[in-house]
């Protein structure tokens, strides 16, 4: 299992390996974002927020809730809306940068999307 945090610690995720790959989304919400994607089935990911801090934010095509930390606004993770879909993104940047500095990045281009 591997932890990682936002910047407060108010958040925490754990994953259970390190991804093969990361995606870096280029469209204009993640470009802005500045997040490394890696993905995983929900069931695999354990978020943990005793203080509920988590705020989601909807992206106009309301298909995914980005989740950010209400405190010091790290991006976490996003996760599907009203799909069936059981894959989320967990944003590799809350974890130690030695877990994922040597994994190789692919463009995700949904700037055409």
């Amino acid at each position: 299992m591997i932890e990682g945090h936002c910047h407060c610690r108010a958040v925490h995720i754990t994953v259970p390996v390190r991804p093969e790959t990361l995606g870096d989304c280029n469209c204009s919400l993640c470009s802005r974002l500045g997040a490394l994607w890696a993905y995983y089935p929900s069931d695999e990911v354990a978020v943990s927020d005793p203080e509920k801090k988590l705020v989601g934010y909807v992206q106009g095509g309301k298909t995914l809730t980005m989740h950010h930390c209400g405190v010091c606004g790290c991006t976490t993770h996003w996760s599907p809306i009203g799909r069936n879909s059981t894959r989320m993104g967990v944003n590799m940047r809350v974890f130690d940068r030695a877990v994922w500095e040597d994994i190789p990045h692919r463009l995700i281009d949904g700037a055409s999307w």
